[in-house]
């Protein structure tokens, strides 16, 4: 379901503060103005994220080896940073 942002203002936000809170809740959008410019967001409390678990993915990931290999380019200026440049 879509619901066009409300845009209050200051002294509207502060006298109908719970409607604004439930229309956000039911997915709305509300923006508060100062004087016809926008200066704040209401915005819904985001889901808990569930928990992580160190280890969920052991054994499911394999991978072989350096899959891009070593860059003779990037090798040669590492050598170069290492000895001091050459000009």
């Amino acid at each position: 379901m879509y619901m066009a942002t409300t845009i209050v203002n200051t002294h509207e936000a502060k006298s109908r503060l719970s409607e604004l809170i439930r229309r956000v809740q039911e997915g709305g959008e509300v923006v508060v103005a100062r004087n016809g410019q926008p200066v704040a967001k209401i915005i819904a409390w985001p889901p808990p994220r569930p928990e992580r678990r160190p280890g969920t993915w052991a054994g499911r990931v394999k991978y072989h080896g350096d899959i891009v290999g070593p860059d003779e380019d990037v090798i040669a200026m590492f050598s170069e940073s290492a000895e001091g440049g050459k000009a």
